[in-house]
């Protein structure tokens, strides 16, 4: 039998890193952080792309529909800015939004700086996908992840990867079984509702 997996995609949006003007740090803060926050052994699929409506949707649109990912995060593209345009590459081949993961993001970040609000990040499902925009900062993208904790570790306020395990769950069907994802909880501690836990036997 085989062990099961989580399949992520993660797509990093940058006209300079896609250029190579600069080295990219979306991609690797986005792979170490799931190494670190995840039990559920992972397969990762990556890209790196320029700020190109057309391009983000035909990179999800693939990830999804033919890499078969269950989990997709992007990171960059969701400022005012001209060129930033991950939001709407990612709400035109949603099927569903899911408005609340942008609205805890933005109060999360709200802590830390008041440009907050300027952010446009959003969440849908495509199929059996769970698609997130997340901010394009590596150190922001940890935070709206974990979320706030106090000084004794407590959480202050719940980050949005704590919700991501048990909507997947929502997602399985009867032919398409999903991956029960479990969390390392030193890092972020997701939240199922008593009759969706699965119990060691």
């Amino acid at each position: 039998m085989t062990k099961e997996f989580i399949k992520i995609g993660l797509v990093s949006i940058s006209d300079r890193a896609s250029s190579g003007v600069y080295e990219d740090q979306g991609l690797p803060t986005l792979k170490n952080w799931l190494n670190h926050a995840l039990i559920t052994p992972s397969q990762i699929v990556a890209r790196l792309i320029a700020d190109e409506q057309t391009e983000i949707e035909s990179t999800l649109i693939d990830l999804v529909d033919f890499e078969g990912c269950h989990l997709i995060l992007t990171t960059g593209g969701t400022g005012p800015a001209l060129r930033d345009v991950t939001p709407e590459a990612t709400l035109a081949i949603a099927e569903k939004s899911m408005p609340g993961f942008g609205e805890q993001m933005r109060q999360i970040s709200l802590n830390f700086v008041p440009t907050a609000i300027l952010s446009r990040q959003v969440a849908v499902i495509r199929k059996q996908c769970l698609i997130i925009n997340l901010p394009g900062q590596p150190k922001a993208i940890a935070q709206t992840l974990e979320g706030l904790k106090d000084e004794t570790g407590a959480v202050k306020v719940h980050g949005i990867f704590a919700a991501v395990p048990y909507c997947l769950d929502l997602l399985a069907t009867a032919e398409k079984p999903m991956p029960y994802l479990e969390t390392n909880e030193a890092i972020v501690n997701a939240f199922r509702p008593k009759s969706a836990l699965k119990t060691n036997t």
